[in-house]
């Protein structure tokens, strides 16, 4: 358990070489991540308070899940991830000639697993019951006085529904929010780090990675092998088609999907890092932090089709 915590609260990459085309050390990596206090959960009400006060003030809340991740990793790895992320990306926007007043939530560890529940150790809610957790987050941010919300999301399953609450949200209530999968950012980037596989799975190259790089001593590394023992053979659903499938049928008897045999620590530090970068180029693009367009005010059918309504 202080393993987790330390995972949610204070990641922090150890020191490694990265190759010729990155473009972020991990030495400026780890003094960066290192540096300034970012994490809504170890400040006081009056620091936040102060934060939310200035001009565009962030909230970045990660989301992921508690949900199986195979013999190998622990049930909080998606919501490990997603956490470091962000911290690492807030940390990247603190400081230097224009910071960005930002705050980093505790991870939401609550997400819609109920496709890992045949494996055991996963907790799932329904999406009604995720929206209606996301706009109390939303009501609290706006009364503290809070500009706008990015949601880190590190599980799969929460891509739907982030994308339907998170618009739905952001018109509601007048506050931009914006929803993103770090994994699904500078793609090549993030292909060039893999060796086994060549994009992010479950349980694989690359969350096993990060979590070696974040909190090593609740990884199984001897059960990697135990990872790979799958039978029967998954069902590869045709492309282009939505329907349910369970992950016993996806990723038979280990939960796992994509070789983690391959992870290592480095390669999770530089995961971590080109996605810390991306998140903070994001933070800064204005165009994402826009006002939404209020579509479901009375008369705006009546209104501009030139471009946003003020």
């Amino acid at each position: 358990m202080h393993g987790v915590v330390f995972v949610i609260l204070c990641p922090a990459p150890a020191l490694y070489r990265f190759g010729p085309h990155d473009t972020l050390s991990i030495q400026s990596f780890r003094e960066i991540v290192m540096s300034i206090e970012v994490e809504w959960a170890r400040m006081t009400a009056p620091d936040l308070r102060e934060i939310a006060a200035r001009k565009g003030a962030l909230a970045i809340l990660p989301a992921g899940s508690l949900e199986q991740h195979g013999p190998h990793l622990p049930v909080i790895t998606d919501t490990a991830s997603a956490s470091a992320a962000s911290i690492a990306a807030a940390r990247l926007v603190v400081q230097g000639p224009d910071p960005v007043p930002v705050a980093v939530l505790p991870g939401l560890w609550l997400g819609l697993s109920e496709h890992h529940l045949p494996f055991g150790g996963t907790i799932s809610v329904d999406y009604a019951a995720y929206r209606a957790i996301l706009e109390s987050i939303v009501r609290s941010l706006r009364a503290l006085g809070f500009a706008r919300l990015l949601i880190v999301n590190g599980h799969g399953g929460n891509i739907d529904p982030l994308a339907v609450a998170s618009r739905e949200l952001s018109v509601a209530y007048d506050f931009p929010i914006v929803a993103t999968t770090p994994w699904f950012l500078a793609p090549a980037k993030i292909a060039a780090i893999f060796e086994s596989d060549t994009a992010p799975k479950h349980a694989c190259e690359g969350e096993t990675s990060v979590m070696m790089a974040i909190a090593k001593d609740i990884v199984k590394a001897h059960k990697l092998d135990e990872a790979m023992q799958q039978a029967p053979a998954p069902v590869h659903a045709p492309p282009g088609f939505s329907r349910f499938y369970s992950f016993s049928e996806r990723a038979p008897i280990t939960g796992t999907w994509g070789d983690p045999r391959t992870a290592t620590a480095e390669k999770g530090a530089r995961f971590l890092a080109v996605q810390a970068e991306a998140l903070a180029e994001a933070i800064r693009d204005t165009v994402l932090w826009s006002r939404p367009d209020p579509v479901w005010r009375s008369g705006r059918g009546q209104e501009t089709t030139a471009g946003k309504a003020e």
